[in-house]
C-alpha cells in the first residue's frame, strides 16, 4: 500500500480543514469513525485515491460490488474535486454527483460519476454509479 503526502493546510477533497479534521478522521479510523453521510464518504474516498489508500477504498466498497484486488496506479497526479450533489434517495440510500480531475502519463482525465451508496448498520457504502 503506498501513501503519498498532502500538504497540510487542506484536504486533498478540497475543503479547507486540513487531512487529519476532515476525511483523514475516517480514513485512519474506519473502524471507529465512519463517514456520517454519502457525501462525506464520497469526498473521503478521493481522498483515499489521493493518498493511495486501497485499504479503504476496500473497506467502503458495498460487498455485492467489491472487487477482489484493488490496483491503483501510483503514475496518476489529482487535481481536484468538484461535489455537484448529494441526494438522499431513501432512508438508507444516496446518490452523489461529483466530477473528479486527474493526469495520468501527461493526459488529462475528467472522471464525472453520479454514484450510488447504501447506509448499513450505521456505515455508508459506496455501491456503483453511472458515468457520463
Amino acid at each position: 500500500m503506498s501513501r503519498r503526502t498532502v500538504p497540510p493546510a487542506s484536504c486533498p477533497c478540497g475543503r479547507s480543514a486540513g487531512l487529519a479534521a476532515c476525511c483523514g478522521r475516517y480514513i485512519d479510523h474506519f473502524e471507529t469513525t465512519p463517514a456520517p453521510d454519502a457525501e462525506h464518504l464520497m469526498r473521503s474516498r478521493y481522498s483515499a485515491f489521493v493518498l493511495g489508500r486501497a485499504d479503504y477504498l476496500r473497506a467502503t466498497w458495498h460487498a455485492s460490488q467489491r472487487p477482489a484486488a484493488l490496483d491503483l496506479d501510483d503514475g496518476a497526479q489529482w487535481l481536484g474535486l468538484e461535489v455537484r450533489s448529494h441526494r438522499v434517495t431513501g432512508p438508507d440510500s444516496a446518490e452523489v454527483e461529483f466530477v473528479a480531475r486527474y493526469r495520468l502519463g501527461g493526459r488529462a482525465v475528467r472522471l464525472h460519476e453520479r454514484s450510488r451508496f447504501v447506509c448499513e448498520d450505521g456505515r455508508w457504502y459506496y455501491v456503483d454509479g453511472d458515468q457520463f
